[in-house]
């Protein structure tokens, strides 16, 4: 696996990652995280990933030259407060279905991680959706974060975690 930089190019990449993640969550009649419909298509969603494409810091997680996931690192959302500290934010993660169970995610959360350590932050933050289940919650959990504060924005819920940065060296 290999991780590149991102950027506008990718954007149909990308947006095939999401709709790709969305047609296995709605066959599964998961629909709270992000709805029904593909992202490609829907013109705020494109719009936010034109975004993410632009700013710097998306990555690319390429199997055998395909892209197999993506990851953007950059501020917080509107809808979370600023940490108290210096922080990098996790903006979005995604993998394609295609590439599930290739530690893809893992990948990109470790890059996300080493990032922050060679920015010299202390904190690298994450929110996801913290609806049915809380599957998606545990799976950050399971990468060395921890709960901050629920939030929701509307009707839908979401969680913020956080996770200690060890500095370099």
């Amino acid at each position: 696996m290999r991780i590149r930089e991102g950027g506008p190019a990718d954007v149909p990449a990308v947006l095939g990652m999401f709709d790709s993640a969305v047609a296995w969550l709605v066959a599964r009649g998961r629909t709270g995280q992000w709805g029904e419909r593909p992202f490609t298509g829907d013109p705020r969603r494109e719009a936010q990933v034109r975004q993410w494409a632009s700013g710097g810091g998306m990555r690319i997680a390429e199997i055998d030259g395909t892209p197999a996931g993506t990851v953007t690192v950059g501020e917080p959302p509107s809808y979370v407060a600023p940490a108290t500290r210096p922080e990098l934010y996790v903006q979005a993660l995604v993998t394609d279905r295609r590439f599930a169970g290739r530690g893809v995610g893992g990948a990109l959360l470790d890059w996300a991680l080493a990032e922050a350590r060679r920015r010299g932050v202390e904190l690298l933050r994450v929110d996801c959706y913290a609806g049915d289940d809380g599957r998606l919650v545990r799976y950050y959990e399971r990468w060395g974060f921890e709960r901050e504060a629920p939030f929701t924005v509307g009707q839908w819920p979401g969680m913020v975690l956080r996770r200690q940065v060890q500095p370099a060296g």
